[in-house]
């Protein structure tokens, strides 16, 4: 179910929003508000907010920066009689806006992508993700994309399924945040068990195409920890 909010001081647009989420068949739950105040004074996720720019006291784009605080993963919709303010939907990160009056056709495309979007992060909540922080920038791996991670010199490179990174990150506390789908075969390899393709006493052979080194000291506890990985169906063991 869709969790729905529409928040604006006028309850004739609020009525035209609730029936035209009504006509697209969706399985949701609509709550209504008419000042930003009592959205915030909820201070709970929605999953989409359809926001009116102009209201009276606190404004949509006032609402939706205090929102943006505790909900990073609401899609927000602006709802607006005036273009000017588009440009600083983006700084909220916005999905899209609807200009006044709402066009039946113009909504029905935008409530579509907006319900994919929602879907879409919903499955990336539910996918193990890798968080590094860093002096300059913060990363976000799917922990699934992630093919193995090399030490080199105080530094991980994290080799995914999209491209190679190169970040300042401790092996020991990355060992510890993936769990036990990862395999540390060796002092600098970090392997993620699904993407293994085949392995010797001293090599693995990852699906794409590169090759890691196992300590053989190391060899008989790699075997049976992938085999108890395939026994478990390809997922983290406890």
């Amino acid at each position: 179910m869709v969790e729905i909010a529409i928040c604006d001081d006028e309850k004739i647009i609020i009525k035209r929003i609730a029936d035209l989420i009504k006509k697209q068949n969706t399985d949701c739950h609509i709550e209504s508000f008419q000042a930003g105040n009592e959205l915030l004074a909820e201070k709970r996720h929605f999953d989409l907010i359809f926001l009116d720019i102009q209201m009276e006291g606190i404004n949509g784009m006032e609402t939706a920066k205090a929102v943006r605080e505790y909900d990073r993963k609401a899609v927000i919709v602006f709802v607006t009689a005036v273009k000017e303010y588009v440009f600083d939907a983006f700084d909220v990160g916005a999905f899209h806006y609807l200009l006044k009056p709402i066009g039946e056709e113009k909504f029905a495309e935008v409530f579509e992508n907006a319900v994919k979007e929602i879907k879409e992060r919903q499955i990336q909540k539910e996918t193990p993700t890798l968080f590094i922080k860093t002096k300059n920038k913060n990363y976000t791996f799917n922990q699934n994309e992630i093919i193995f991670i090399e030490s080199r010199n105080r530094k991980a490179e994290i080799h995914t399924t999209k491209n190679t990174l190169e970040v300042y990150a401790v092996m020991n506390e990355l060992q510890q945040e993936l769990g036990n789908s990862f395999y540390r075969c060796h002092r600098g390899y970090l392997v993620n068990m699904e993407h293994i393709t085949e392995y010797s006493s001293d090599m693995i052979e990852m699906d794409n195409g590169e090759r890691v080194y196992l300590a053989k000291e190391k060899y008989q506890e790699f075997v049976k920890a992938y085999m108890r990985y395939l026994r478990n169906g390809g997922a983290a063991y406890e």
